[in-house]
């Protein structure tokens, strides 16, 4: 009846569309008021059609728009008493009411998972040369971590006493006393403070970063879409470790305004040679795209011990990671298929210059499969090591299980007295979970570089589980253990904080420590040439893989 109602008084000069529109508009009213246990989701309906007929509805018939505004009216009022008990509920710290003596732990913020680096970051600190190296003014920096299943329930004092024995206790005492150690942004009044899932901690620290070889990045293509750069040894791609401001990324970014970049592939630290960007997602996606049809011919060059056969030489060994912290890869039956091609090029007596065809991206894998067969690189610091055994793991004997390797290895390093060749830690490639990044990296990212090995990413700042603060922990650690006697040796040349950069509570700060020397700097492996469908980039050979180069003593 209602119904019909309607049709009769509806104005003749409204169209036939309108009038079946209006009819529905007032079948839903009149069903609404019927339904009364539920008037809620009739009002909520009513507001709906009533917004869309709105303009409609005010023209044409004054007394229905003002059953219309009614109608919205009532739904805004509801609509604000909801919001009201939101806001309170908000207030109230997530409606829970606190005991005495209870911390507030808000829950875990959504981080954009694109790592990215802007002018602010790349001010933090600033370059300075000497001796022919790069080095970084020290700065302060913020450490970020969630807090751990492992750490829930315990203290902060428990926490840094088990897992943080960078410094002293005496340390983080005055840290806090000075407000550098905070949860959920919040400064910590002393370190009996219990964790809880969810807190948010933030370490300011004094940062010093090692030094790099102080050769400028040369440019070699930059044509819009693809970025190619000549890498000097020494430098990584990406923040990782102790490195943040001497990596590619930041000297692109600081010194030549180069942003917005994506990795196509990485370089170990060591290695020199062709590093490939992406200028934009879409170059990025289609050449990531040709890393995993291997479409991409990859030759690099190195220098190794021993005399090479003269004959191609092809090795099918299958490669593991023995501890995905520190990036440490053997040869193993149970490891991942890979392929690798060697062609000697030269050999001058004691060494050979060797061509390498990698045509699997494992980890490592040219070191370890040249390992494997007998000829470690000259000056690798982990695969030509004593520890391995007499014969240095050539036929993939080593005569240690995994830890005991781990172990002879960081004594090794030790005895040498150089933390900068602990960088078992710094190779790092179990830890880039391949968001490797570059700046602004959403997509997926191959496997790893064939060269062997990554960095990890530096992305305290952006995910939940940083492991940033742990791996430079462990990396001071190590550092400053192998620091026995060292600073002795420095006394002609040596690093220091310059004037204005010294923190009176950072230990860094109070060393004295020797400049690495090119040897400790540089591995004889360089990415010579990467080729695709419709490119090809390369470099000249370096001076240690010519003919007529003399190894200095």
């Amino acid at each position: 009846m209602c119904l019909c109602a309607s049709f009769k008084h509806l104005p003749s000069h409204i169209s036939f569309q309108t009038q079946v529109v209006k009819s529905v508009f007032y079948a839903v009213n009149c069903l609404s008021l019927l339904l009364s246990p539920i008037s809620r989701f009739g009002n909520t309906l009513c507001a709906r059609s009533g917004s869309i007929m709105e303009e409609r509805q005010i023209e044409s018939d004054p007394v229905e728009g003002a059953v219309s505004e009614s109608s919205k009216r009532k739904n805004e009022e509801q609509d604000e008493a909801e919001n009201r008990g939101k806001k309170k509920r908000k207030r109230g710290e997530g409606g829970k009411n606190l005991r005495p003596g209870e911390r507030y732990v808000p829950p875990p913020q959504k981080r954009n998972p694109i790592v990215g680096f802007s002018q602010e970051h790349f001010n933090e600190t600033s370059y300075y040369f000497e001796g022919g190296l790069r080095k970084v003014h020290p700065y302060y920096f913020d450490f970020t971590t969630y807090c751990k299943g492992r750490w829930v329930g315990k203290s902060l004092l428990e926490v840094f006493t088990s897992e943080f024995r960078t410094e002293s206790m005496d340390y983080y005492h005055r840290a806090v006393e000075e407000g550098r150690i905070r949860l959920n942004d919040t400064p910590v009044e002393d370190l009996s403070v219990v964790l809880r899932n969810n807190d948010l901690m933030k370490n300011t620290v004094h940062r010093h970063e090692p030094p790099v070889v102080g050769r400028p990045l040369q440019v070699l293509v930059d044509d819009g879409e693809v970025l190619v750069v000549d890498k000097p040894a020494s430098i990584p791609v990406h923040p990782c470790g102790r490195y943040r401001h001497n990596t590619v990324i930041f000297i692109l970014g600081k010194e030549l305004g180069i942003s917005e970049l994506h990795t196509v592939h990485r370089l170990d630290r060591l290695t020199s040679g062709v590093l490939l960007f992406a200028r934009n997602l879409e170059t990025s996606k289609r050449l990531d795209q040709m890393v995993r049809d291997r479409q991409l011919e990859k030759e690099y060059v190195c220098r190794v011990d021993g005399e090479f056969p003269e004959d191609e030489v092809v090795c099918e060994e299958p490669i593991l990671v023995v501890s995905f912290k520190i990036g440490l890869c053997r040869v193993h039956p149970k490891g991942k298929d890979c392929r690798t091609v060697f062609q000697r090029l030269s050999f001058n007596g004691k060494t050979s210059v060797v061509r390498c065809l990698p045509l699997t991206g494992r980890t490592h894998q040219i070191r370890v499969h040249l390992q494997y067969l007998g000829f470690p690189i000259v000056n690798d610091p982990i695969y030509g090591s004593s520890a391995w055994g007499p014969h240095r793991g050539k036929g993939g004997l080593v005569g240690k299980n995994d830890e005991e390797l781990l172990k002879a290895l960081v004594k090794e390093h030790q005895a040498l007295e150089n933390p900068l060749l602990l960088d078992l830690t710094d190779e790092c490639s179990g830890l880039a979970e391949k968001n490797m990044t570059s700046q602004n990296k959403s997509h997926g990212a191959p496997e790893s570089d064939t060269s062997g090995g990554s960095c990890q990413t530096e992305v305290e700042e952006n995910k939940p589980e940083s492991t940033a603060m742990d791996s430079v922990n462990r990396d001071d650690v190590l550092a400053k253990e192998s620091l026995n006697g060292n600073q002795k040796k420095a006394a002609d040349s040596t690093q220091k904080s310059p004037a204005g950069t010294r923190d009176h509570l950072c230990n860094e700060c109070k060393l004295v420590r020797a400049d690495p020397t090119d040897k400790e700097l540089i591995m004889y492996l360089h990415a010579l040439r990467y080729k695709g469908p419709d490119f090809e980039y390369s470099t000249p050979l370096p001076d240690w893989a010519k003919d007529d180069w003399v190894q200095v003593m």
